[in-house]
């Protein structure tokens, strides 16, 4: 089939989809913001009739004691608390396995993920095994592939970065075929959420620059993709409007509270948008760079964020203009070509200034097509980009990732 025809039927798979993610009605979690918020969690499972309850987390959460304030007030309510800590950095469906053993063996009735999106995709997927246990997570792969429920399932992240506390998605490793895999369903968007942001001010500067940049590709491909409305827009600009402000500054002091709080904000209001929206081409590029190499998802959605920009500028030079306005780089008066062209270089400033390298050192060229052929697959027709991508275009990218 030649890529005239493959780009035909791939736009009418956007326009249709578009059609059928604005009918279906993604929930939104019961939020609770502001500092020491955590304290508000556990009368939420008592609402829920939670009296016994896994928290899913990983080695560095309960390393930090970032639970024990909340496992104490759980305690105090008469709630049994199970510790899952095994989550990798890129989740494993091993993960997901483990984690539910342990919720099975300790007849537990509810879940709190406590973490980054790790802990948070991981525990969204132990729920969904937990209630639909005649589907591997393989099995889940892709959308709408959870036909039950999950136990009440609440979100506390401790980095401003994947918003995956109000998203749809999860995304999970097999590391047998070193790659990953996203699961998409309304059955795995938590209940509730707490933004604390008193739980991220021991993040470190380059965490911190990591997830930030996750949510700002977040907002950026939800705008830019050909399936967004004026909800998803108008979260999308929030969140990019927060972070141009806010994250350089965050990164050199993480002890400003009330810029915590604006980050974790910018990075629920992503993550409102492209579980809307979808993301593009970024994510389908790092989610390979991560199966393959492990490279933390929010670093390679940084590095790979510009290129893509520059490939798809063009077909979608006034939503960059609109947003290099709202993010104070210029004024609509100004020629839109010049502003989506600053607001591409601001991004590589960013990442300059908080010691993203615009590389990727993992990458091998003897494994650029094997990524592109994993990346198209996740994007075409996966993800409504403004500018469709073929072999030879994501082969000559990649060819700039290398070190």
């Amino acid at each position: 089939m030649n890529w005239w025809l493959k780009k035909c039927l791939y736009r009418l798979a956007h326009l249709i989809m578009g059609i059928v993610i604005k009918r279906i009605n993604v929930p939104e979690p019961e939020l609770m913001t502001g500092d020491g918020s955590i304290k508000k969690l556990p009368a939420q499972l008592k609402k829920s009739n939670v009296r016994r309850v896994l928290i899913v987390t990983d080695k560095g959460i309960s390393g930090l004691g970032l639970t024990s304030g909340l496992i104490a007030e759980l305690e105090n309510m008469d709630i049994l608390v199970t510790v899952f800590d095994g989550v990798q950095a890129n989740p494993t469906i091993q993960n997901i396995e483990d984690g539910v053993k342990i919720y099975s063996r300790a007849r537990c009735e509810g879940i709190i993920a406590f973490g980054g999106g790790s802990p948070i995709d991981c525990a969204k997927l132990i729920g969904a095994r937990v209630s639909n246990f005649e589907r591997s997570s393989a099995q889940m792969r892709g959308g709408f592939k959870i036909p039950k429920k999950l136990p009440p399932l609440y979100a506390v992240p401790t980095t401003a970065g994947t918003g995956s506390e109000c998203t749809l998605a999860a995304v999970v490793t097999d590391p047998e075929n070193r790659e990953k895999f996203s699961v998409a369903s309304p059955h795995i968007v938590p209940l509730s959420a707490v933004l604390d942001p008193e739980l991220m001010i021991s993040l470190p500067p380059h965490i911190t620059a990591h997830t930030g940049m996750d949510a700002l590709t977040h907002a950026v491909e939800a705008y830019i993709g050909k399936i967004g409305t004026s909800y998803t827009d108008a979260q999308a600009e929030k969140a990019v409007k927060i972070i141009f402000e806010d994250l350089e500054v965050v990164f050199k002091n993480g002890k400003d509270v009330q810029r915590r709080a604006n980050m974790a904000l910018a990075s629920y209001c992503a993550g409102l948008a492209f579980t809307r929206a979808l993301v593009g081409y970024v994510h389908a590029i790092a989610h390979n760079l991560g199966g393959l190499y492990g490279v933390p998802h929010g670093k390679a959605n940084a590095i790979v964020l510009p290129y893509i920009l520059e490939f798809s500028r063009e077909a979608c030079q006034v939503r960059l203009a609109r947003l290099a306005v709202v993010a104070k780089l210029g004024d609509s008066s100004e020629p839109e070509n010049e502003l989506s062209l600053r607001f591409i270089e601001k991004i590589k400033a960013m990442n300059a200034d908080m010691g993203i390298p615009s590389k990727v050192d993992e990458l091998k060229e003897a494994d650029i097509a094997l990524i592109a052929r994993r990346a198209l697959r996740e994007g075409n027709p996966g993800y409504p980009v403004p500018k469709l991508m073929n072999q030879r275009d994501c082969e000559n990218i990649l060819m700039r990732l290398l070190p």
